[in-house]
């Protein structure tokens, strides 16, 4: 076999692995697994604003080739909530489409989407979703949790709104028309959302939403529902998912590209995310490349049967981990097992009333809404916060793919402005330290030579920092008019480029011209060669570059104005001597 293979083709190697046991763990857990994403795949289906055997459908094809493709062991993809908001928001944006031409934009989603995926994973950019921040996703799924909630309220109440209206448009239709609520309608969601709550409560392994729906369905047949205009959802066709074609037309695809791929980019994060997650627990190292893959290939494949875009699913990952799952085969018996469901009992969903749905549903939106967290990132980081409420208030008022945008940009912009802006701290030797180590002047509060300034560069000297540190070296310089040395410890410096080289050579220039002198010392061996081999380590200065702090000021201090010196009481180093007393102040060893 050749050696890529494994990595090309992943099941090459965990098939390998296959047994009696694991096969018989894949199996519990795969039927768990049936169990759980059964009413998941009609709830998101319903969100999405497909029929509901396309949410199962989606539940069979995606997590069948991203097991295979995947590198996790046990994440399970399929349909998603925040997913399906987002693919009901974008093919929603073509305008009125009749149910046909719906659906055929939706695959067409699907398909960019993965392509999109695809193209990521084999260019090696798995890496990329480190730089999408934490709280971009909290605030967006939580977003996308209130739209979904308030989406379900008009099967809640009972009340017929127009669809494709905005969030608040869709509030204000509903308020308008509270007197026409179905009384009925209200009271079988709230019995669905209540008994889910409590079968959750009693015990969080068993199917609590698929109990709920029972109890819904129940309770619209004891009520006799359907007598007071309690909406149904219907039987299934009882058929295995069908051959589909997305539409390929050049105004479909140019109008749906943008949208499919922020899809792409919010798949991409909620399945590394996950399956890095339960990676943590199970000890296994994932390949965001690799999942960059599966995800690409199986909403390629998926588009192709009938299946909208999926991603990772926290709850059944999770779940399919608690159930003792071993290899991705357990995401396959899920995957056959629901799809037997479909064709042996079709009828399933045949009683299932709209407002059980909608009960349902508001619980996964409720779930979906990380308190915990949104309370941690308000208390501790002002930038954060702003990312979290923007991003939040882009998601519920503009359009969803727009508000990904916008919360990634930000979370970037801030990321960007944070290594702009490198800390460029002000040093000074501790007299009585024993080992007379160089410490911040702030927090041991020390006092700094009146010429010779010591500061100390955390960060790199890139273009988007040189601005920031340039003006903190000539403040330094600049202080008190009598400063014109500075010593650079740039031990946490881990790249200077061209623009960051072209700087240190002007204030180099700079100090020199004042008969002054611009030093380094502790820099990377790394960076002293960079600098070498692009020639500006010899026009900066070779003679100004040191092993060490100590040996810089063993050199500049003996330099310093002497009449200057005589005057001076701070006395930081060996080589001030008091005159008063004739001691020699301790100084630093560095």
């Amino acid at each position: 076999m050749k050696p890529w293979l494994p990595f090309k083709f992943p099941f090459l190697s965990w098939g390998r692995n296959l047994n009696k046991s694991t096969l018989t763990d894949d199996l519990i857990a795969g039927i768990t697994g049936a169990v759980i994403v059964l009413p998941q795949g009609v709830a998101y289906a319903f969100i999405a604003g497909l029929p509901p055997e396309f949410g199962l459908y989606t539940a069979i094809i995606t997590p069948i080739i991203a097991a295979l493709f995947g590198s996790s062991s046990h994440l399970i993809s399929g349909p998603t909530a925040a997913i399906s908001i987002v693919v009901m928001s974008v093919a929603s944006g073509l305008g009125d489409l009749d149910p046909a031409q719906y659906i055929g934009a939706v695959l067409t989603i699907t398909l960019l989407a993965g392509l999109m995926q695809l193209a990521l994973g084999l260019l090696r950019l798995g890496s990329l979703v480190n730089f999408i921040s934490h709280t971009v996703v909290i605030s967006f799924t939580a977003g996308a949790a209130i739209l979904i909630g308030a989406s379900q309220l008009k099967h809640l109440l009972g009340i017929a709104v127009p669809s494709g209206l905005s969030f608040v448009e869709g509030l204000s239709q509903l308020g308008s028309q509270l007197n026409e609520t179905n009384l009925t309608s209200l009271a079988i969601g709230l019995l669905t959302l209540i008994s889910a709550l409590l079968v959750r409560k009693f015990n969080r392994r068993w199917p609590h939403l698929l109990i709920g729906m029972a109890v819904g369905s129940l309770a619209c047949l004891l009520f006799k529902g359907a007598d007071q205009g309690v909406a149904l959802v219907g039987a299934l066709p009882g058929t295995l998912p069908p051959l589909s074609i997305p539409d390929l037309t050049p105004s479909t695809l140019q109008a749906l590209t943008s949208g499919a791929f922020a899809v792409a980019l919010l798949g991409l994060i909620e399945a590394v995310s996950i399956a890095r997650a339960i990676g943590i627990r199970s000890q296994q190292q994932i390949d965001g490349n690799q999942e960059f893959i599966g995800q690409g290939l199986s909403n390629i494949v998926g588009s192709f049967f009938s299946c909208y875009a999926g991603s990772g699913s926290f709850t059944r990952s999770g779940a399919n981990y608690d159930a003792g799952a071993k290899t991705p085969m357990a995401a396959i018996f899920a995957a056959v097992i629901l799809a037997t469901i479909i064709l042996l009992v079709p009828g399933l969903t045949a009683y299932l009333p709209l407002p059980a749905m909608a009960g349902a549903i508001l619980l996964i939106a409720w779930n979906l809404i990380d308190f915990h967290h949104i309370s941690q990132i308000i208390k501790s980081s002002r930038n954060e916060a702003l990312v979290l409420v923007v991003t939040l208030l882009a998601t519920l008022f503009i359009e969803l793919e727009f508000a990904i945008y916008i919360g990634v940009f930000l979370s970037l912009a801030i990321y960007l402005r944070r290594t702009s802006r490198p800390t460029v701290m002000e040093v000074a030797p501790i007299p009585a330290h024993p080992r007379r180590q160089i410490k911040n002047i702030k927090r041991f509060e020390l006092q700094q030579c009146p010429q010779l300034k010591i500061i100390r560069i955390d960060g790199s000297l890139f273009f988007g920092a040189i601005d920031h540190i340039q003006q903190r070296i000539r403040a330094l310089s600049n202080e008190g008019g009598n400063t014109n040395r500075v010593l650079i410890i740039g031990k946490g410096i881990n790249f200077i480029d061209v623009a960051g080289a072209e700087m240190l050579i002007q204030e180099a220039r700079r100090l020199r011209q004042r008969g002054g002198k611009l030093m380094f010392s502790s820099l990377k061996g790394t960076v002293i060669d960079e600098l070498r081999a692009n020639g500006y380590l010899e026009r900066i200065g070779e003679e100004l570059f040191y092993e060490s702090p100590e040996a810089a000021l063993t050199e500049s201090v003996v330099a310093l104005n002497q009449d200057i010196c005589d005057n001076c009481t701070a006395r930081i180093f060996r080589e001030c001597a008091t005159p008063t007393s004739g001691e020699i102040i301790a100084v630093s060893r560095l």
